[in-house]
């Protein structure tokens, strides 16, 4: 197995890599999204906030060196370690110019302990000119792209708004692929209207794909976005904690056993936060995939 789990984690990867935990250290570049900015829509993602995806991101006012010495301080009172990964996450990372990227990307790797970069980012914001950057910085650190598909059912992600093809992001895994690029496939479960075979099926679409890693992030309603109104108008069921855990046990039985879990659930704000509560015991999730796991005697890719 991969350690003390039944699954190839996202700690045990680094351990092997690096020798030690690394730490992610959450920064905003001050960007924004095609699916904001009106070149899309207005709006963002169903599920989006006016923070975007990275709720715990450091502040946007702050430079990108003073945003790595303030989370470095303030992660190490919970960790004593010193290897880090810088990761852009809030919004489309990808998107600005060439030489706003290239002076960003750069500050962030030449940080003390930096010793990898992780761009947050949407398939349709990978220009020859964004690659090419990519391509660069690769050769200088440990790189990876995370892409936020979510699921491979072209009505659901006309629900949420998503705003472009699976062909797109096919085409953006194997441009980055041919590069050798490493990506990250984000992955909602529990999105209205998708049965359990319909989230088994994303699962083993982008298993298939050549992607690095995958992220499982659980279907949570937070005040202040589209599917919080959406959910006032028209209630739909919500998962409960035992029917995820059982769903992401079902997702790691269909993953390949070389792809790395980057994240098992999701982070809701708890201020915002609206449905479901249970999200928020995050220690009793893991515990409960474990020990899932164990019970039906059962490991990553054993379906594969």
């Amino acid at each position: 197995m991969w350690g003390d789990k039944r699954y190839r984690s996202f700690n045990y990867e680094m351990k092997r890599i690096f020798g030690t935990k690394i730490i992610k250290l959450s920064l905003d570049g001050g960007f924004t999204c095609p699916n904001r900015d009106g070149t899309l829509g207005s709006k963002g993602c169903i599920f989006c906030g006016e923070e975007g995806s990275g709720e715990f991101a450091a502040s946007r006012t702050l430079g990108i060196k003073e945003q790595i010495e303030n989370q470095k301080e303030f992660l190490s009172k919970k960790w004593n370690v010193g290897k880090y990964i810088a990761y852009f996450q809030n919004f489309t990372n990808t998107y600005s110019t060439y030489e706003d990227l290239k002076e960003k990307y750069n500050s962030a790797i030449s940080q003390e302990g930096v010793v990898g970069l992780a761009i947050a980012t949407r398939p349709d914001c990978l220009s020859d000119e964004v690659l090419d950057l990519l391509e660069e910085i690769n050769k200088k650190t440990f790189l990876w792209i995370e892409l936020g598909l979510q699921t491979i059912h072209e009505n659901t992600a006309e629900f949420i708004g998503r705003g472009y093809s699976l062909d797109r992001y096919d085409k953006a895994i194997r441009q980055l692929n041919k590069r050798n690029i490493k990506t990250v496939t984000h992955l909602i479960l529990g999105l209205p209207n998708e049965s359990r075979e319909d989230i088994i099926s994303s699962v083993k679409y982008v298993s298939n794909t050549g992607t690095w890693g995958v992220k499982f992030h659980l279907l949570y309603i937070q005040k202040g976005t589209e599917l919080y109104e959406y959910y006032k108008r028209t209630p739909f069921s919500i998962l409960s904690m035992d029917e995820y855990i059982s769903l992401v046990v079902d997702s790691i039985e269909n993953l390949s056993p070389n792809m790395v879990i980057h994240r098992l659930t999701g982070d809701g704000k708890r201020s915002l936060l609206v449905e479901p509560l249970w999200s928020l015991d995050k220690r009793r999730v893991f515990s409960g995939i474990d020990m899932e796991l164990k019970r039906r005697d059962s490991y990553q890719g054993i379906m594969v």
